[in-house]
């Protein structure tokens, strides 16, 4: 999120963001949501919000811009809150595309969305800069979970192949009223 002056009042989000607001005539209403729900790093609520978390929606792009869009599911807190501005996760095999992965080695920017379908009803959007690391760079990083070393090891549950860290830039919850309410089925893999 940009922050620029304009006649000695701040505005937030790029330019782009702003001459849409000007001419739907929404810049009053974005402007109160800048003050009042935008942070530039995790509230306690929201940390304890991702931990409980199974899934994320994640977007990145590459060098030339060309978007992916793709969804993450683990275990319960499988992304996990290293601090307010930090939170990492793990890749796993999958497919073996590895797209998302790929476009962040050229463009470090990455979007994230946490949707609560099943309570609450609450998105939380988090925006930053994505580092890809391999298992072995995670486990050197001074703060690491020891929890975070052994995922997946214990239970007989997917290994990581590589973790990603995420350095928040933004974060905001998003409007629940149109998130709908679902209900989860237990689901048997084969």
């Amino acid at each position: 999120m940009r922050e620029q002056s304009k006649n000695g009042t701040m505005y937030r989000g790029s330019s782009a963001e702003q001459f849409v607001q000007h001419k739907l005539g929404t810049t009053k209403r974005a402007q109160a949501f800048y003050q009042k729900q935008w942070v530039n790093q995790l509230t306690e609520d929201m940390q304890v919000f991702i931990q409980g978390q199974e899934m994320v929606f994640i977007g990145t792009a590459d060098e030339h811009g060309s978007s992916d869009c793709s969804l993450r599911v683990g275990e319960t807190g499988f992304v996990h809150v290293l601090d307010s501005r930090r939170l990492a996760y793990p890749e796993y095999r999958g497919n073996g595309v590895m797209a998302s992965v790929g476009n962040m080695l050229t463009n470090p920017n990455i979007g994230m969305l946490f949707v609560d379908f099943f309570q609450g009803r609450v998105g939380l959007h988090v925006n930053g800069k994505a580092q890809v690391l391999e298992n072995h760079e995670l486990a050197q990083l001074p703060d690491v979970p020891q929890i975070m070393l052994g995922a997946g090891k214990a239970n007989g549950g997917p290994q990581s192949v590589c973790w990603v860290l995420i350095e928040i830039e933004e974060a905001y919850i998003h409007c629940s009223k149109h998130i709908p309410l679902l209900a989860k089925l237990d689901k048997q893999l084969h």
